[in-house]
């Protein structure tokens, strides 16, 4: 088995290869602005680093989301590519499971990540691989109650100190995250999702209301 895992759903470009072993290479970016530059150039790295090519990848692993919709969609569309082209499935992770995978807590917890607008993305969880609520966007203020007390990660967990003072590092998934988790699901029989976005909210970008429409005569 040869994974090939890539996430693009928060500022970080991530690329993993996991060989159903263990994580043999991966590579971490941080730029919100340049996922589709950075993307690919990151899984000619791993592969370089792993001394493998392309058509060796059994299967691809694609993190969900959250996140926002112009950065989520790179890696999604990308893993569908790999996957029609090498002819191997595409499994769906979910971000925030891998952050909290990363994360490695024992007790109850919440993984937040930065949502823009003033929002986080959310769920609350068990333990490292057991997630309690849906993943959800909200303001911090407004899940304050939800989350007091709690241990957290991730990066909109750091952004908001006053609803989340016990938060900490991992700041971004890691697509090695990713790649072990899926790895051990699917080792376990278990069947992974489809790489469906999680987007919880409409993008920025819409046509407007009462959008007169004018053809030519």
């Amino acid at each position: 088995m040869l994974l090939l895992a890539l996430d693009t759903a928060t500022p970080a470009v991530t690329v993993a290869l996991h060989d159903g072993t263990d994580v043999i290479a991966s590579s971490s970016q941080v730029d919100a602005r340049r996922h589709g530059e950075l993307l690919l150039p990151a899984v000619d790295r791993v592969l370089a680093e792993a001394g493998l090519r392309l058509d060796a990848v059994t299967a691809v692993v694609a993190g969900t989301g959250p996140g926002p919709y112009t950065g989520l969609r790179v890696g999604l569309m990308t893993a569908d590519a790999f996957g029609l082209a090498l002819g191997v499935p595409v499994h769906g992770v979910c971000t925030l499971d891998g952050l909290a995978f990363a994360a490695d807590l024992e007790g109850p917890f919440v993984v937040a990540t930065d949502a823009r607008r003033k929002e986080v993305y959310w769920a609350r969880y068990a333990d490292s691989r057991t997630r309690l609520t849906d993943p959800a966007v909200d303001r911090p203020a407004d899940i304050a109650g939800q989350v007091a007390g709690l241990p957290a990660v991730g990066a909109g967990a750091l952004l908001y100190p006053d609803t989340f003072p016990r938060a900490h590092e991992p700041e971004h998934v890691s697509a090695a995250a990713l790649a072990r988790l899926a790895a051990e699901k699917l080792a376990a029989g278990e069947e992974l999702p489809a790489p469906r976005p999680l987007y919880l909210r409409r993008p920025d970008a819409q046509v407007p209301k009462n959008y007169k429409v004018v053809t030519p005569k």
